[in-house]
């Protein structure tokens, strides 16, 4: 049994990991600051499924709180650290973007300074696709540069793997970054397309779909995610003896360092994931069909061989599986 903090703990993807945690038996500090991003009662309903549990324990505190993160360090000695606390959304960046430096620049650089202060096993975190930005090769790949983002979002979860690097390399810390694919399921965020789309649906509203529903995502389910995240926390990363700086690979490093994208290595056309949505459903949705948005990509597509042939686990779960899934939860959850 290990102790393990995970931030993000009320937070879609950290809800998953930390019952995952639980189920095996490690004893889980979850950290939310539970903000209101979205809706709070949400975040609170997941709580209430991980505080009746043995072995975990909640910390309600913001990353930002630089005293605050400190003095929860020094009363926790952490094996590992799976860090999945961020404000997300790339649209909201375009309105909101201090809440995007507070969160996800200064908040991670309390969490590598905690880490630095113990003997820390590994500390794996959330990045995103999307700092794969104006990038076109595809599947896109961990060994590729990516130096071109498109939303400030982006360019936070870049600067993530950057400082993670640094602190790899300064204090011999194992770090892992995670570039999670557009992930949905049960317990989803209402920001999030699959949640939007089902509520309007459901209400007799229109939807809106971005670039007439011509973009394709990696859609990748929340279950697949948090295993992912578990077995990467269990892959402790080494040096890369063949790392050259004459042939700089991003993905690894002299350093204990090491970058994965989880995602389904199946994009999905947006037209053909409302299709679904529609039959799981048994209604038609009404569709304003709009241009491709500010700060949107075309098309995510994975590729998943390191994380394959390094931790032994790719994401499998179809969209018919995974959608069929969300609209049972939110049938039962909002009793609609």
């Amino acid at each position: 049994m290990a102790k393990i903090l995970v931030t993000g703990a009320a937070g879609f993807v950290g809800f998953f990991v930390a019952q995952k945690l639980l189920d095996r038996g490690d004893e889980v500090i979850g950290l939310d600051n539970l903000n209101d991003y979205y809706d709070v009662n949400l975040k609170y309903s997941r709580l209430a499924q991980l505080e009746g549990r043995p072995n975990f324990t909640f910390s309600k505190l913001d990353l930002a709180d630089r005293e605050g993160m400190e003095n929860l360090f020094a009363e926790h000695q952490f094996a590992r650290v799976a860090h999945l606390a961020a404000q997300a959304g790339v649209r909201y960046s375009l309105k909101n973007p201090h809440a995007y430096v507070n969160s996800n620049v200064v908040g991670f650089i309390n969490i590598l300074e905690g880490c630095r202060q113990q003997n820390l096993q590994h500390l794996v975190f959330a990045s995103s696709s999307s700092v794969y930005g104006a990038n076109t090769k595809m599947p896109f790949s961990v060994h590729d540069n990516v130096d071109h983002p498109m939303s400030l979002y982006a360019a936070t979860k870049k600067a993530n793997e950057l400082m993670a690097h640094t602190y790899s390399h300064l204090y011999n810390l194992p770090t892992t970054g995670l570039r999670f694919f557009t992930v949905y399921g049960p317990w989803g965020r209402p920001d999030m397309a699959l949640f939007a789309f089902t509520k309007a649906i459901l209400s007799g509203k229109p939807i809106d779909v971005f670039n007439y529903g011509k973009m394709r995502r990696d859609f990748t389910y929340v279950e697949d995610i948090a295993e992912g995240v578990v077995r990467t926390l269990d892959k402790i990363p080494e040096p890369n003896p063949e790392w050259s700086g004459e042939h700089p690979d991003p993905s690894t490093s002299k350093a204990p360092y090491r970058l994965y994208n989880i995602g389904n290595n199946q994009p999905v056309e947006l037209i053909r994931f409302i299709e679904v949505l529609e039959d799981c459903l048994g209604i038609k949705a009404e569709k304003n069909m709009l241009p491709l948005q500010p700060g949107d990509v075309l098309a995510t597509y994975a590729d998943v061989d390191d994380l394959a042939k390094d931790v032994g686990f790719k994401p499998t779960t179809s969209i018919e599986v995974g959608i069929d899934n969300f609209v049972k939860w939110y049938r039962s959850y909002y009793k609609v």
